[in-house]
């Protein structure tokens, strides 16, 4: 039983992330103790369709931009965080924003840490930032960046500066660049493909699968070989619905996204991608 006092904020915070009930919400976060995430994979335990947890959502608010260098070798996506909507939607703010990727794409910041102390327009990006913030009155900074390297790099700006994606590809990828860009914005895949998927997701997705399968009815007294087979079958599933390149092509889901990389090179692989996300 939980020791933590459950919030109402606790709860809507649960269900906003999730969909599920007011009372299964707070059921999960009494199971766990409060933990938010443990609470998700509680919910998942009992069968419910819940959004698994993923790490590209960060500032509720603000700006992402994705860019690429000129020969489209290396790619940064950003987000600068705001408050408020009302900021993060005002023109002088975005194009803010903008200058800062620019800083990013000019010095070839490694890291956010880097960023805030590269010069631009005389002036380093940090100071710029407090001023900014000063002018403003609301707290921003830079929340997330991201820097891939690769022999091309695409990138995609979504849904009016909310999400950014840059796809590293291991070869020029021109024409399919933004088509896979747009597939992972849409899709979220957790990794490339299978193998790439880390090991920690692929036991916490084995073991709810296994807690699912405990609380079926339909499971009682079968074989534990069966049940295996069944759950490296779901498994499997994960794997197709998660994974970018195993994932149905939005554009043709006749096929899947490794499929149509075939179709435009049959040497064409995607090698690592980064999705960022508000909200």
């Amino acid at each position: 039983m939980s020791t933590v006092q459950i919030t109402a904020q606790d709860i809507n915070k649960l269900r906003q992330a999730t969909g599920a009930g007011m009372m299964d919400c707070r059921k999960a976060l009494t199971e766990t103790n409060g933990d938010f995430e443990a609470a998700i994979d509680w919910l998942r335990k009992q069968g419910q369709k819940v959004a698994a947890k993923r790490s590209d959502r960060e500032a509720k608010e603000g700006v992402v931009i994705a860019r690429t260098s000129a020969d489209n070798k290396i790619g940064y996506v950003l987000t600068i965080s705001s408050e408020t909507d009302f900021v993060s939607k005002n023109a002088d703010f975005v194009a803010f924003a903008q200058s800062i990727a620019d800083a990013a794409v000019a010095t070839d910041a490694k890291s956010a840490e880097e960023l805030n102390e590269a010069t631009v327009n005389g002036g380093k990006v940090s100071d710029l930032i407090n001023d900014k913030l000063a002018s403003i009155g609301e707290k921003i900074g830079i929340a997330r960046y991201e820097r891939v390297e690769a022999p091309y790099v695409a990138s995609y700006i979504h849904g009016a500066y909310r999400m950014g994606v840059l796809v590293a590809f291991n070869k020029e990828a021109a024409d399919a660049g933004k088509d896979v860009a747009m597939q992972i914005a849409a899709m979220n895949p957790v990794a490339v493909d299978a193998a790439s998927v880390p090991a920690d997701v692929v036991t916490r997705e084995r073991d709810i699968v296994m807690e699912q399968m405990k609380a079926d009815p339909k499971m009682a007294g079968k074989p534990e070989e069966m049940i295996s087979k069944i759950a490296e079958g779901k498994l499997n599933a994960f794997f197709k619905e998660s994974t970018l390149t195993a994932q149905a092509y939005v554009k043709d889901n006749s096929k899947s996204v490794g499929d149509y990389l075939k179709s435009v090179d049959s040497d064409l692989k995607v090698i690592e991608f980064k999705r960022v996300a508000l909200g």
